[in-house]
């Protein structure tokens, strides 16, 4: 089924700055700027009267998805340059003392499950990650590279090859960004 003159728009916030060249949005407060590269053919997005306007003139149900996407994407932007992202991860550990440390970009987890050799992770720029108790809390502008990190972490001390209902050790994620998880 086609769709004709399609138009979606969502409201700029007071204080943000934005560019569009050649496809990348670019949007910007205060010092703190984000970058996306959102092309599609036939799908157009522009600025008008303080307003992110998304249009195109004969499309499917893939144009007005991909349409939805990039309002999505732009919303995730305002607040990540007004707000921030913040995800945080329990840390929990029943049958071995497990320590976490960071260390300028690097995360080590050592003593997970008794493991000689500690677990190891680069953490991706635009993040600030804080250790408090058993509590990790991750922090970013962007929402794709701070739930980024957040899963790398959670899948970084997942168990295989044992029970999971008795071996519960491990970093899980509570709260993702804007809704309570436990």
């Amino acid at each position: 089924m086609k769709i004709k003159n399609f138009k979606d728009e969502t409201e700029i916030p007071a204080g943000i700055e934005i560019k569009i060249d050649n496809g990348i949005v670019t949007v910007s407060k205060d010092g703190k700027s984000l970058s996306k590269k959102m092309m599609h053919k036939g799908v157009a997005q522009n600025v008008e009267n303080n307003k992110f306007v998304v249009t195109f003139k004969n499309g499917s149900k893939k144009e007005k998805m991909m349409a939805n996407t990039f309002i999505a994407h732009i919303k995730n932007m305002f607040k990540g340059v007004s707000e921030g992202h913040k995800y945080k991860l329990k840390i929990c550990s029943g049958h071995f003392p497990m320590n976490v440390a960071v260390s300028g970009n690097k995360l080590t987890i050592s003593n997970f499950l008794g493991e000689k050799k500690p677990r190891e992770m680069k953490i991706k720029e635009g993040v600030n990650l804080k250790i408090e108790g058993d509590i990790i809390t991750i922090e970013g502008i962007s929402k794709d590279v701070a739930s980024q990190v957040a899963a790398d972490i959670e899948q970084l001390t997942r168990i295989r090859g044992r029970d999971l209902r008795i071996y519960q050790d491990g970093i899980y994620i509570t709260n993702k960004d804007g809704e309570v998880l436990s």
